[in-house]
């Protein structure tokens, strides 16, 4: 008798859960010093929770912890600044930040229950080297525009050159190269430098006429 064929599944949403023996101190751990938000608490005392990393619930139920064989990875917008904030919060590392051959950098951590947990953000550097020549392009940019893509390339640990060429690469593709972390940053980098022109504000862009000029 043949197998049915499986059916086409949408699934967008995954909640792992792990056992703990005090749901309350799990979540005081997760929330305080790993950096998650709480969802919801079910009990008193209670028996389950919920805590979030961005779109992320990870259960934890009440319980014998079980963390041999066990570790749960998220993959989000920022890995560094994740890591900084909880080595700040004296969590228990296992592995530095570092670049890993599938394409993600990543470090690792262990909870107050001896679970390992992943946090990692995506890279593009693996892969066999493309050999380019590279040309000067006379190119002039708006000052608080040049002075938020310097920023950038120093927050995405990137230089000029390849910071614009993955911006235009994206860009000819349709797709944005930045992550809703990236984003955030550079909200604030607008901010800071003042920009308050949309995206479509290049077409309207005159050169400020120098006071000689004007004479």
């Amino acid at each position: 008798m043949s197998r049915p064929e499986a059916p086409e599944v949408e699934c967008e949403r995954q909640h792992p859960a792990l056992r703990v023996p005090d749901v309350g101190a799990a979540v005081d751990f997760y929330t305080n010093r790993l950096g998650f938000r709480l969802g919801f608490t079910w009990g008193e005392p209670p028996e389950m929770a919920g805590v979030n990393l961005g779109d992320v619930q990870l259960f934890l139920e009440r319980g014998t912890p079980a963390p041999e064989g066990c570790s749960v990875y998220f993959v989000v917008g920022n890995a560094d600044d994740l890591y900084e904030y909880q080595r700040a919060n004296g969590v228990d590392v296992v592995q530095t930040p570092g670049d890993r051959p599938y394409g993600l950098r990543d470090y690792r951590v262990r909870d107050g229950n001896g679970y390992e947990l992943g946090f990692g953000h995506y890279i593009y550097n693996t892969g066999p080297a493309l050999e380019i020549d590279r040309i000067d392009v006379p190119v002039r940019l708006e000052k608080r525009l040049a002075a938020l893509l310097r920023d950038l390339a120093e927050y995405k640990r990137m230089t000029l050159d390849s910071c614009l060429e993955e911006t235009l690469l994206h860009t000819l593709e349709g797709v944005g190269p930045h992550t809703k972390t990236d984003l955030r940053h550079i909200a604030s980098l607008k901010q800071k430098h003042g920009i308050d022109y949309d995206s479509h504000a290049s077409y309207r862009f005159v050169e400020r006429r120098a006071a000689s000029d004007s004479a």
